[in-house]
């Protein structure tokens, strides 16, 4: 029997962040019982999180925005690779004027708080933190997307993007008891779906296990959540949950400060060399950021936790091109968050996207559909396009609803027939503008409805991100059909320079969810699937990695 040892599970080092004054009001020290408190009103804790939520959903991290820089400047990069670190980079600097959300996804607000306990509050404080989540969402152009639940199968649109999801604890945040230490994140979909969980056994703690392991569950993440990646693996838990939660953690780079070696105590720690292990693996799968190269990835970040002896579970997460996180701290000083980058446009380099990728193919949509296809089917996979003309935009519950028609002896409508469909949904216009932030949504959770539209002649040319299955390549190549892949992650650049006109065509009553017609110019795509059978992602999902081979 040991003796009695305390440590935290995740024991953070010091904060280093640069941090930003918000207002010096709302916060004030009281004496009581011999003791300094820190009152913290409601209106501090509302503010605050109105400006993290809509900070995170215009600025990124200076070290974020050095990451997409470095790629562009790697000539070790794909010319995809370039392409795309650009337009993220442009797409920040869009954002970064406060109009346009750099993603049209703009998330489930999740907020973690650590309350010192000589913090004072009225004990309401995910209510206060609650109204900061719907001022910001009702007053800014950010979409709602939480869904309540009316029954098992019914559901209706909050309205307000509420409820956020919030969780605060009782703890001194770095040894002080009058400080109130808070994270503030916005995930989206797309990077949300992409957290897993695997219940494994002690055979996979060994090197060429693990490596093996994580390679094929890498390889699985595919395109559809927007990369580059920050990509957070966690081996171990006291329970599911917990690897889970620790995994999205460090996806946001909140633990980075964590140790770097593990002790008999049983404290998680970072395991330095398997990130560069890892990071490594990523670059040699060619993937690459969206559409093949190097940078399926910005980092990684390894975790290792303590386990239950009989449990061994693996916890694996991202954060995307929409790298939406910032601290926050309440001290009596006043109130802060951390300090975003304000002028990204100063990360942009001279070169332009011309000198960047191979030539680009002009497509007119204004054509009939069959002279479409005649010119897509000439070029290869991996194509550069630059679209122009109209597109008719649709996603899940649209072609849940179409589904429902042909189901019900209805005919494919003629607008799906005539045009190529783009799976998306918009964030709220702002005045002035033709469109709000306006990015393509996850191609995958269409897949099911593109024999089927097909075959009544829809859907033959198709936009989305994110790789497709094989169900949809069958399709295509029976069909002959198209799957053209746009960049995720630019929402605000598309709407601003390449969406021209937006018009709802038929079901208006789901909001962004509804049926458009938007009219677009020089909208950037690549040909991912054709219509002979090839698809750019099969030739990538062989094993590439060797253990102990250089």
């Amino acid at each position: 029997m040991g003796e009695f040892d305390y440590t935290d599970l995740l024991p953070l080092g010091a904060d280093e962040t640069e941090y930003r004054l918000i207002t010096s009001e709302g916060v004030r020290q009281v004496e009581a019982a011999g003791r300094t408190f820190l009152e913290v009103e409601p209106e501090a804790l509302r503010l605050l999180t109105e400006t993290a939520i809509h900070d995170i959903s215009h600025f990124l991290r200076p070290s974020h925005l050095a990451q997409l820089r470095k790629i562009v400047d790697d000539p070790e990069s794909s010319g995809n690779d370039r392409f795309v670190a650009l337009d993220l980079l442009k797409n920040a600097s869009i954002s970064a004027g406060g109009v346009l959300p750099m993603c049209q996804d703009t998330g489930t607000a999740i907020v973690m708080g650590k309350r010192g306990r000589h913090v004072l509050t009225d004990g309401r404080d995910a209510e206060h933190v609650s109204r900061g989540v719907y001022d910001a969402y009702t007053r800014l152009n950010l979409r709602y997307s939480q869904m309540a639940p009316l029954t098992m199968w019914d559901e209706k649109n909050t309205g307000d993007n509420l409820p956020a999801q919030i969780e605060l604890y009782a703890e001194d945040p770095h040894g002080h008891p009058d400080e109130y230490k808070l994270l503030f994140m916005a995930k989206g979909g797309g990077s949300a779906n992409k957290s897993f969980l695997y219940q494994e056994t002690k055979a996979v703690l060994n090197e060429k296990r693990m490596m093996a392991f994580l390679e094929e569950k890498i390889r699985s993440l595919g395109t559809a959540a927007c990369p580059p990646y920050h990509l957070a693996v966690v081996v171990g838990g006291t329970s599911a949950e917990y690897a889970l939660k620790t995994a999205k953690y460090a996806s946001a780079r909140y633990l980075d400060s964590i140790p770097t070696e593990g002790s008999p105590s049983g404290h998680g720690f970072r395991d330095l060399e398997m990130e560069a292990k890892v990071f490594e693996l990523t670059q040699k799968l060619g993937i690459g950021a969206q559409f093949g190269g190097k940078y399926f990835c910005h980092d990684v970040r390894v975790i290792r936790l303590p386990r239950h002896g009989a449990s061994c579970p693996v916890a694996i997460a991202v954060s995307c091109s929409a790298d939406r996180q910032a601290l926050a701290k309440i001290t009596p000083e006043g109130v802060f968050l951390e300090k975003l980058e304000t002028d990204p446009a100063r990360f942009l380099p001279e070169t332009t996207d011309e000198h960047l990728s191979d030539d680009v193919i002009a497509v007119d949509l204004n054509r009939p559909m069959p002279e479409i296809l005649a010119e897509l089917t000439k070029y290869p996979v991996k194509t550069r396009l630059s679209l122009t003309g109209p597109l008719v935009v649709a996603r899940d519950i649209a072609h849940a609803k179409i589904a429902e028609l042909l189901d019900n002896g209805g005919e494919m409508p003629q607008y799906l027939k005539d045009h190529a469909v783009y799976y998306a949904g918009p964030a709220k216009t702002p005045e002035g503008y033709a469109s709000g932030s306006f990015g393509p949504t996850t191609a995958g959770r269409m897949d099911s409805y593109v024999g089927r539209f097909q075959a009544a002649g829809g859907s033959m040319v198709m936009l989305a991100k994110g790789n497709r299955s094989k169900q949809v390549t069958e399709a295509c190549q029976e069909h002959g059909g198209f799957y053209l892949g746009s960049i995720g992650g630019p929402a605000a650049r598309l709407a601003q320079d390449c969406i021209k006109k937006v018009e709802v065509l038929e079901y208006p009553e789901l909001g962004m969810e509804a049926v458009w017609k938007i009219e677009v110019v020089d909208f950037p795509a690549f040909i991912v699937v054709d219509d002979k059978g090839d698809d750019f992602f099969t030739d990538r999902t062989g094993p590439v990695l060797t253990i102990g081979r250089r």
